[in-house]
């Protein structure tokens, strides 16, 4: 059952205003390793964009570049110039939310350097309850107002120690 051949999670994308300042908060901020770019891409005289990427058929790819982090995960951002293009970034409540998630080992030094950057956190750390409890998280915000999350659970999850649901 599911889609054939499926092995692992590939790589997450998203677009953001300014790839420039995107590349300062991943590389300087979160420590991502910063791998290529690639760009621009258009189509003038055919509806290839709208037809590949679901955007406006005159919309140009400005540039793409790729982020490692922590040696596994990729992200692909993109800067995107197009003429529907909407600025505001969707709220978790929104249709399209979405967030970011990344594993800490020190949720609170993790919390205290973002804070030294000058990175909007939401609130203090959360400790879960049920089935994720021994997690701690917290929401922050990238400079474009794009959410990501602090989670760590060094001793694991509820539902890791009695996956048959015992913990509840």
């Amino acid at each position: 059952m599911g889609l054939p051949g499926v092995r692992r999670f590939d790589h997450v994308g998203f677009t953001v205003p300014d790839l420039d300042e995107a590349t300062r908060f991943l590389v300087d901020v979160l420590g991502m390793e910063y791998l290529y770019s690639l760009g621009p891409f258009r189509s003038d005289d055919s509806d290839w964009m709208a037809e590949h990427l679901d955007v406006h058929p005159r919309a140009v790819m400005v540039r793409n570049s790729f982020f490692r982090l922590g040696g596994h995960t990729v992200f692909e951002v993109f800067h995107y110039s197009a003429p529907d293009q909407r600025t505001v970034p969707p709220r978790n409540s929104d249709i399209g939310g979405h967030h970011v998630a990344i594993y800490v080992d020190d949720l609170d030094a993790a919390v205290a350097h973002l804070r030294a950057h000058g990175v909007r956190v939401l609130g203090e750390p959360t400790a879960s309850r049920g089935a994720n409890e021994g997690q701690r998280w917290v929401y922050f915000l990238a400079p474009w107002g794009m959410q990501f999350e602090l989670v760590s659970y060094p001793d694991g999850r509820a539902y890791d120690r009695n996956p048959l649901g015992r913990w509840r």
